[in-house]
This record gives C-alpha cells, structure tokens and sequence, in this order.
C-alpha cells in the first residue's frame, strides 16, 4: 500500500566550537556534539537561548496579566462571582487538552468555589455533539441556576451561541486557543493567546495552559482563599500540552518541563499518598513512570483521548485525574485502559480495510485521498487518516455514511460513526472555527469524517473551498472535520483532487521521512540517550531527534499482539528485535509498532529510529520509524549462501570454515535467521564475491513420548517449589528438550494444576499449592501441551529428511 518512502537527513551545519563546550557543561558523560548540532540547527544559538531551553529555574514565565484587559475583565467577573456566590459552570472538550483544561478550572476554581453545588462541568459527548457551544447545553445549565460559563480550550467563534446564554441572564468567559473571530464576541471576557503576535512567549499555549493562566490570575488576584498551591495543577497543564502537540516554546516548553518534574514526583509516592492517584494507576497500567514526555505522548493522551472515541462521554475522565479517592480512581483508570484497547483493535480493523480500498485507487492520478464505508466508527477515522497520509504523502479524507437525524448509541460501530468526527488526538478540529448549513427537514442521508494533511498542504483551505458541497465543516490546516451529502461524495472528490492539482503544479506529493543524525549501533545506549533528553519534552517545532543507521541488519525478530490489563489479546501489532551492524559486537534491542516481524527486511538494510528508554524493561531500545533494504545489501544481490548437507554425519567444526547449525529447527523461521546471518557474516567479512557457507548438521532427533515430557516438566515444577530454587528458561529448555514456544504452553498447563509462575530477573520461580488446581481446565490445558509436543517432534523429523533442494530453494527464495 504505502509508496516508496523519500529520506531526507537535516543538512548539518557545525556549530562553533564554544557552542558545543556550553553543551558538554550539561552533558558531562559524553563530548554534547549531537546534542550542540541539534540545539544549533533549531536555532539555539546563544548562551542565553541555551540555559533557558536547558534549565527551566533560569526561564522568566510570562505574568497571566499579558493578557491585558481581557484578564482582568475575567478576573473582575469571577470576583463578582465570588462575593454573590453564583453558580459557576465549566464548559470543556471532551479531548486529552479540554480534558485536563476542564480539571485545572475544576482543581483551581474549585479552591473559591464550593465543587457540586457552586460550580459544576459540562463535557459535549463526541459521538452525539460537536466541539464548542451549544443552546442544548445552554438550556440545561440555566435550569440549574448557572450565571457564569466558563469556557475552556474552546468557544472563540460560538458568537450565536454566546448570545443566546446572555438572553438567559448567563454571563461567558472564554478561554481558548483557537481560530478567533472576526470580531469580538458579548462576552465577559476572552482569554486567547491568537491576539498575541507569533513571537509572544505566550501565543502558542494550548486550552490548559490558557486555562492556567486565568486561574493563576485569581490566585494573584484573591492570594489567601486557596488551600492548595497553585503548582498543584502543572501535572495536568503538562499532559494536556504535550498531548495537544503544540509547539513547546516559551511558557509552553516552561510549563511542560514544570509539570513532568510535578507528575514524576507524584508517581513516586505510595498509591495511597498520590495527589493524583488516577494518573498514577493509569501510568501503571499503561508501564510508565511519568518522567518522559513520551509518557504522555504515548501513555496518558492516547488514554484519555480513547474514551471519547469509544464511548461519547468521557466525563468521568475529570473524576479520574482530580479525584483522591484511590479505589474510585483505580476503577475508572481500568475503564479508560479497556478503552484504549478497545480503540487499538477498532483502529487496526479501519486501517486493514482502509488499506484494501486503496488497491483500488490508482495514486500516481490522485492528489487527495477520499473513501467513504458505511461502518467506520467515526471515533477513529482521524487517526487512520493520519497513518495513511504518512504512508502515501497525501492527504487523507476518511467518511463514515450515516442517516442524519437518528439517535446514536455509543456502544455500536454503526452508532459510532453517526457523528461528525470534529476533533481527534492533537488536531485542534474546533467547532470554534467551523460552518455549517442547516439540515433539511427530511434529514438525507449524511457522510461524516476526519481529514488529515501532509506535506505542508493547507487541508483546512482545501476543504473550505469546497464549502458549497458541505453540511458542516471545521478545523486548521493540518486536520479537519467534515460532513456531506453522501450523493456529493464523487462530485466533492474529484473538485478537491483538481484543485490541489492546480495549486501543486508540477510539484509531486512523496511521502517523506527526515532524519536528524547519523549515528551507528554502537553509538546507541545511555550516553547518547541522556545527551539527546537534553532537548526534551519535544513537540512541534522541536521534534523527537530521528536517528539514521545505515548498513545495519536484523535478528531475533519476533511479533505478538498487544493485551490489556487483564491480560486480554488486543488486536494490535508490534514486533520485536535485535540491531546490528559493523560498530560493534553487541546487538542493540528495538521494537516496531504496528507491524510484524516479516516486514523487517531480511540482509543489510538503513533505518530511521528513535532512541527511547524502556522504564518497564529498564532497558534502552530503539523505536523504529521506517526501514528499508541498503543499496549495496546482500539482499540486493543473486547470490544466496552455499549450503552444505551434514546431517546425520560425523563431522568436526575445525574441518569446516561454515556456519554450522546443529540443533534441529521446528519451523521455517528458525532455519530463515540462520540464512540471515550467514548472509550478513558473509558481506561484512568476505564482500560479495566470496560467500559464507552454511552447513545443517542435525542428526535425526531421539524423541521421548510426549506423556513423559509432561511427567518430567511437573516433576521438576515440583522440585523447585519444593526447594525454592529459581531456574532460567533455558535451563528447563535444555533439561526437557523441548522448544520455547512449546514450553510456554506447558507453563500455561502447569497453572491449572496450581502452579504459580513467576518471572525473577531472567530466572523464574515456580512454587505450588494443590488447592488452586482447576480440574476441568487442566484435562484440556495439558491435552494442548502433548499436542504441541507432538507437532514440534513432527516437525524436527520433517526437517532431518527433508531435500537439500527443498532447503536451497527456499534459501535463495528468501535472499532475493
């Protein structure tokens, strides 16, 4: 499906030697030289510049009162608020920054307003709703005696809906970070940091650090009513900035840095002592600790983000993070975790279908990227927009169709995708900067989806453009949100594909990936990892440094699917392995999202990854991004290894300059990452010209029975409970005779008899208790055991008989 990737690497300038000694000040460990490239191609250049992007306590944060008369119009209206003891009403988002906008007013209100009965929140649900305001909404809250709405991280352009909560006797302070207005909406007061110009230290705040700043404001403003301190909020401000993916500079970079520091203090406590016990279990179910920005990039966003996309309503999801209620909490961050999963596997079903339907399209004639299915869930067609304009470089515009006027059920797919998907992970798709026109009264039926852009395409004008052929639109240049007549599809189609023609030119849309540096294997690992965190947390403008390695290969590969909390398989991919190159011996451990290991390339290929640390493995690993075969990779060659047949033989390994395999393989892929590296030894040691040979020297296996296997692998389970002694994986693999696959399933038997196995470092410890014992499930936990015994034997006796040219043609097969 995708194209053929363009690479690009940053060009290097060298920074001046003074620059890169400033750097090494910071990072002792190492010479700072990949750390000053990068600071100095991103425009530090002056000591200054340095010490600020570096240590946040040297930063001088902008005061909330920048915000000129606007804030203190807002501050005057709360203090009003304040001194009658009106009801006070937070209007949020339902998206991982109006999440924790939405909990920053709720925590920082909440100090001068009793919580529940003088100031309550109000979430759009976004499989019934759209983003913003609504007179609904409005109706409801004026029934409860609400004076004052407080927007957050939305409401700049519901000028009509601002109106109509003002003939309701209900005052508006917006708080927002989107599109503005064309002229000033009757509000109270509108805190938006787009009046700023772009070079403001302020202007590129997201919703929760706009909303930050107005409750810091009235803590400046009322100093001795909070019982907490101020600095309480900045967790929530940091995961909601780092979430929303804008650029992190200025305040943003200030308050991000702040907030991880404040989260990674908190998960340290004991769950019972945490100010935030949602976030903490949420950080453990997803195996983060809540120091690295990728925490929240790839941990608590994508969590919170899910709950909305699966379930309309993420109300709750404030519950979650300003509740200390440590059981309540565990509760809802197991509902979020189960959402999560749920939309991994929803995600993986689109993308599978969505890449099926783009066999059909014929790329090298379309510009933008238009499919329409009748049961895509609309929570998730923004995020498979994005993987499929990443892929193919252009962008991508993905429908569900929907009877308009039904009424939609949050637990369905079909009932998931009747909405207009506004908004996803990031996006900023805004109903504060959307049109719509009314809907006709017999309610035709409607296509409804998310838009994604690449390239530095302006999707937002593309699709605005088109406005005539729409019910409703919304969003900025790199996403949207849109909806149509489905009978306007084709004509929709082929005006946006004419229009980005006309305005490319002769310019082609090639899917693109740019590196950062050029490192090899051994350059991999804490020094480089530690010298890179210097520019962290990272985000728009200040990416995650992407690292080309050339000429390097992989082993040890290896796939599964992704499981939830309660040990359930998720339909979602991500395979393992080993890096290698000529650097060094030692090989280097990665994993790659989304994609199994047979798509890795097999022989000496270049990739592009991103150097991370593994806080649940404690390990350091590479994530890899792209990948693609070496242009002078053995497997661009004809050649395949010479294969010498020694089985059942006597030989000796002095007698042989071959790479010798004498234990009997069980399958195809453990014969294939021999191949492998009898392919890479041979290029990195003799050229192309002379091959390195493989000898299969396995002699016809003595099998046990099976029963007996089972009877020694409960023998020695009983042994070491009866002992306490630890034993390692391959200790009982070689004791047994029996493969690693195979002995998994007899572990997973052994539980069913009562048999606990724990891991202990790289040992496992195996103890027993009779009385766990599941007697109906154990009959048939270990029927699987013998039979996986006997299917592995089966195939050890294939591989001792099968024909050398079987061996050979699959070999050269596999090498091309």
């Amino acid at each position: 499906m995708p194209e053929q990737q363009q690479w690009t690497i940053t060009a290097t300038e060298q920074p001046p030697e003074w620059f890169i000694q400033a750097v090494k000040q910071h990072t002792p460990a190492s010479s700072g030289l990949y750390a000053a490239q990068l600071l100095w191609q991103r425009g530090i250049k002056d000591r200054q510049q340095l010490t600020a992007f570096i240590n946040y306590k040297t930063y001088q944060p902008a005061s909330p009162f920048e915000f000129g008369q606007e804030m203190h119009l807002a501050i005057a209206r709360l203090q009003q608020a304040y001194n009658t003891k009106e009801k006070i009403a937070i209007w949020g988002d339902f998206d991982a920054d109006g999440i924790t906008a939405t909990s920053v007013l709720w925590d920082g209100l909440g100090q001068f307003f009793a919580q529940n009965t003088q100031l309550v929140y109000y979430i759009p649900n976004r499989l019934k709703e759209s983003h913003g305001l609504n007179n609904q909404g409005i109706d409801n809250l004026a029934k409860q005696g609400c004076k004052l709405i407080v927007t957050c991280d939305t409401g700049s352009t519901n000028v009509e809906e601002i109106i109509y909560a003002k003939q309701l006797g209900i005052d508006v302070i917006v708080t927002d970070h989107h599109t503005l207005p064309a002229e000033r909406p009757l509000v109270a007061a509108i805190i938006n940091p787009r009046y700023f110009p772009k070079e403001h230290q302020l202007f590129n705040l997201s919703g929760v650090a706009v909303a930050y700043k107005l409750v810091e404001a009235l803590y400046q403003s009322l100093p001795n009513v909070a019982k907490y301190p101020l600095e309480d909020l900045l967790d929530l401000v940091a995961v909601g900035l780092i979430a929303d993916l804008v650029q992190l500079s200025g305040d943003c970079r200030y308050l991000a840095q702040m907030g991880i520091q404040r989260l990674q203090e908190d998960f340290k406590q004991p769950a019972a002592a945490r100010r935030r016990p949602g976030v903490g279990r949420l950080l453990e179910l997803c195996q983060k600790s809540g120091d690295r920005p990728t925490d929240i990039s790839f941990g608590l966003g994508p969590r919170i983000n899910a709950v909305s996309r699966i379930q309309g309503d993420a109300s709750f999801c404030v519950e979650l993070l300003t509740s200390r209620d440590v059981k309540r909490c565990n509760e809802l961050a197991e509902v979020t975790e189960l959402a999560n999963a749920r939309r991994k596997s929803l995600q993986k079903d689109v993308q599978a279908q969505v890449a099926q339907k783009l066999t059909q399209l014929d790329l090298s004639t379309t510009s933008v990227i238009v499919l329409e299915d009748a049961q895509w869930p609309a929570g998730v067609l923004g995020l498979v927009a994005g993987q499929i304009a990443q892929e193919t470089g252009r962008p991508t515009i993905l429908l569900s169709t929907e009877g308009a006027g039904e009424q939609g059920s949050s637990t369905s797919l079909r009932d998931a995708a009747r909405t207009a998907t506004l908004s996803d992970q990031g996006a900023g798709e805004q109903g504060s900067n959307s049109s719509s026109v009314p809907l006709c009264p017999s309610a035709p039926l409607l296509a409804r989806g998310s838009a994604r852009s690449v390239n530095s395409v302006d999707l937002y004008q593309l699709v605005k453009e088109q406005a005539h052929l729409l019910h409703r639109f919304g969003g900025h240049p790199f996403a949207a949100g849109l909806s149509l007549l489905v009978e306007n599809i084709p004509l929709f189609t082929a005006a946006i594909n004419q229009q980005l023609r006309q305005s490319l030119g002769s310019t082609t849309l090639t899917p693109t990936v740019q590196a950062d540096l050029t490192v090899t294997v051994a350059d991999l690992g804490k020094e480089l990892f530690l010298e890179l965190k210097l520019l962290e947390p990272c985000g728009m403008g200040n990416p995650v440094p992407k690292l080309l390695i050339q000429n390097c290969w992989f082993e040890n590969s290896w796939h599964r699917n992704q499981q939830d909390w309660q040990g359930k398989k998720v339909q979602y991919i991500k395979a393992e392995f080993d890096i290698r190159d000529d650097s060094s011996r030692s090989a280097f451990p990665g994993l790659w999202w989304g994609h199994y290991k047979d798509e890795l390339p097999i022989g000496r290929c270049d990739c592009i990854a991103e150097l991370d640390y593994n806080t649940f493995k404690k390990r350091y690993e590479i994530r890899l991004i792209a990948v693609r075969s070496s242009a002078n990779s053995a497997l661009n060659t004809q050649h395949s290894p010479l294969i010498l047949d020694l089985r059942n033989q006597e030989h000796s390994v002095t007698q042989h300059s071959a790479l010798i395999i004498e234990d009997c393989p069980t399958n195809w892929d453990d014969l294939r990452m021999w191949l492998r590296r009898c392919l890479a030894i041979g290029r990195s040691t003799s050229g192309l010209d002379n091959q390195q040979q493989l000898a299969i020297a396995w002699s016809k296996p003595k099998h046990q029975p099976p029963n007996q296997i089972w009877l020694t692998l409960v023998g020695i389970a009983k042994y070491l409970s009866r002992t306490n002694q630890l034993v390692t994986r391959g200790q009982l693999l070689e004791k047994i005779g029996i493969s690693d696959q195979t002995l998994l399933v007899g572990i997973k038997a052994l539980k069913y008899l009562g048999f606990t196995v724990q891991r202990q470092d790289r040992s496992l410890q195996i103890t027993w208790n009779p009385n766990d014992s599941v007697e109906n499930l154990a009959d048939e936990a270990v029927a699987r055991f013998l039979a996986a015994v006997r299917e592995e034997q089966f195939q050890q006796q294939y591989f001792a008989e099968v024909p050398l040219s079987t061996i050979v043609a699959i070999a050269s097969y596999d090498s091309k």
